[in-house]
């Protein structure tokens, strides 16, 4: 009979006192008895429900079954059969509204911890059965990817599993995309990113880092080459802002520049090549995983931190898990929020910014309430530092150096069912082509560009 307990097996955590002193993974992960023990509570129903939440259809009361009878490593293969990278996805995906959110457990109770098993069979893989992957044998063809973030790596990965020649053709000097520069290492250890970067290469894919499509060289070049289709996978790095009076002053950041100096340079670390303004009063403005990802980094970093979000905590759009944690690290949550101007000091650096006081009205077309300001109702808050983190966009350097590529009103690639671009022979996916979202739906686009671009070629 399965455990009825109406709630999971609690994920082990660092303490907050101590966590927001160090960048060290805040979530210990489980035992293996923990697992086990989680296991217990699927119901393995027939229609599984939970798979069709997936992105990439992670054949999940299977794998589970596994981890219930203990065999681990069979856990792990019934997940590899589908998904590329599931140490990261257990870590990072937003299972409570994917999988999770399907479960049948979750209507009387918690939704089985399918996220948290699904890193713990990962980590298990890792850490006891970590055999160089094979090289399959070449079917001669060539692929070229454009980006060597979590669509680029599926695509990538699926590809080679295939037998094409795959290169991968990445801007910034080390593979992994927004694992590596987004995503702070206490929630994502950069050295299981790189445990599965060094797989795609063992599998015989070629990664050439510091190469800017489009100013390095252009598709087309590459093309030229012998590749007989690109996947375009390049993400959204180019930030917003709201042009705010004073949003050019010193300490104003973007949630991407701030990031990357953190995670992909190591800024945090003392002696760092690449330093890190330290500030003392820190305004994050946003609500998404992204201004959580910058609020609990700047908190590590020694400031009082503060949120700052138009709408109220019900349409927050961060993760439960990651807001629940930046609570705990005595983050404070502004919200009904907005600001209206960034206040200098006579040496040009921030000392306060503006804000609004808001109210939500009727829902506008993304479904949640539109927040209106509340006239009359600004007010200052002090601050040396303010970080955007209010979405990004593609970069136009693609679409505007390679011919016949259609965007779309926000500069985004458009593609059609099977990801393929106006071009032929052109595929793209993730957030080039969305917009920012999750590496889960990232990943399942260069799946989907994957097996496009195997019947594209074969069918030739």
């Amino acid at each position: 009979m399965p455990n009825m307990s109406l709630k999971k097996v609690p994920m082990p955590t660092q303490d907050a006192d101590v966590r927001r002193t160090n960048f060290e993974e805040v979530a210990q992960g489980y035992t293996k008895e923990m697992a086990m023990e989680e296991a217990t509570r699927c119901l393995h129903c027939k229609n599984q429900p939970c798979v069709s939440g997936c992105p990439v259809n992670i054949h999940i009361p299977d794998f589970i079954a596994q981890v219930k009878d203990g065999d681990m490593e069979e856990a792990y293969k019934v997940i590899s059969l589908t998904s590329s990278l599931p140490a990261i996805c257990g870590r990072v995906c937003p299972q409570e509204t994917q999988c999770e959110e399907k479960c049948v457990r979750g209507i009387k109770g918690e939704a089985v911890a399918i996220g948290r098993l699904e890193r713990f069979v990962a980590d298990y893989h890792r850490e006891n059965h970590n055999t160089p992957a094979e090289k399959p044998e070449s079917n001669g063809h060539k692929v070229a990817v454009v980006g060597a973030g979590p669509s680029g790596l599926t695509a990538a990965g699926d590809l080679a599993k295939k037998g094409y020649e795959v290169t991968i053709f990445e801007a910034l000097h080390e593979a992994g995309g927004v694992l590596m520069y987004g995503i702070p290492q206490f929630r994502l250890p950069k050295e299981i990113v790189q445990n599965e970067i060094d797989h795609l290469k063992e599998m015989g894919v070629k990664i050439i880092t510091n190469f800017v499509v489009g100013r390095t060289d252009s598709i087309d070049a590459i093309m030229d080459e012998g590749y007989e289709a690109v996947f375009i996978g390049s993400g959204a790095g180019l930030p917003r802002f709201m042009n705010l009076p004073g949003e050019n002053l010193k300490g104003v950041f973007s949630a991407n520049e701030f990031l990357t100096r953190i995670n992909l340079m190591k800024a945090y670390k003392k002696g760092s090549d690449t330093p890190i303004y330290h500030p003392k009063k820190c305004v994050v403005v946003g609500g998404g995983n992204v201004a959580m990802d910058a609020a609990r980094c700047a908190r590590r970093l020694g400031a009082e931190v503060h949120i700052v979000y138009r709408r109220s905590m019900e349409e927050l759009p961060a993760r439960k898990e990651e807001v629940e944690h930046a609570k705990e690290e005595g983050i404070v949550f502004d919200l009904l929020n907005n600001p209206v101007e960034v206040i200098g000091d006579e040496n040009g650096w921030v000392k306060q910014v503006k804000c609004i006081r808001m109210e939500l009205g009727e829902p506008d077309e993304s479904g949640r309430r539109r927040p209106m300001p509340i006239e009359g109702s600004e007010f200052v808050i002090d601050a040396d530092c303010m970080i955007m983190a209010i979405g990004t966009s593609p970069n136009p350097l693609i679409r505007s150096t390679t011919e016949g590529l259609e965007t779309n009103r926000r500069g985004c690639l458009v593609v059609d069912e099977n990801e393929q671009t106006t071009r032929e022979g052109i595929y793209a996916g993730g957030d080039a082509v969305t917009g920012a979202a999750t590496v889960i739906s990232a990943m399942g686009a260069g799946k989907k560009a994957a097996e496009a671009i195997n019947q594209y070629i074969m069918n030739k």
